[in-house]
């Protein structure tokens, strides 16, 4: 399917639901794809309406062509007496941006809100993203461009 680089534009997020002991939320994402997972930065004093502005990046290395690739983001509010409280998640299935990038070489898909939601699927707020995936191409020799992989040469 794709062998490449899913990169993950967190723009911000607005009208999140949560509600704090001091009254004010520091939420920052935990962005997962399948087993690989990236925290972004606490957005301190920003309450319902943070903005991180981060990328993330994920090597994809997929070559079933019938698997389904999702992100998950899972929002949580900091807190520094207690343990961080969820405060939603939004899922995002990435399957056709990487088959698409695969067959472009890069796919691009501009930053879109999101629903954040909870375990029951209400409504707690959207989340904005910006995803891109480029594609590696193999070299004959083996080699990979815009890839992980890099093959040196004894003499």
């Amino acid at each position: 399917m794709g062998k490449g680089v899913l990169e993950v534009h967190l723009v911000d997020a607005k009208g999140l639901s949560g509600n704090d002991f001091l009254g004010k939320i520091d939420p920052y994402v935990i962005v997962q794809y399948r087993s690989q997972e990236r925290k972004s930065s606490v957005a301190r004093d920003q309450g319902r309406n943070p903005c991180w502005n981060e990328v993330f990046k994920f090597q994809i290395n997929s070559s079933a062509s019938n698997a389904q690739h999702k992100l998950i983001l899972r929002i949580l509010d900091h807190d520094h007496f207690s343990s961080d409280d969820f405060l939603g998640e939004a899922t995002i299935d990435v399957t056709d941006m990487i088959s698409l990038g695969a067959e472009r070489g890069t796919y691009h898909q501009s930053a879109a809100r999101h629903s954040v939601v909870l375990p029951d699927q209400t409504y707690h707020g959207e989340i904005k993203v910006g995803i891109t995936f480029t594609a590696s191409q193999v070299q004959e020799d083996g080699e990979e461009i815009g890839g992980w992989r890099h093959r040196s040469f004894n003499q």
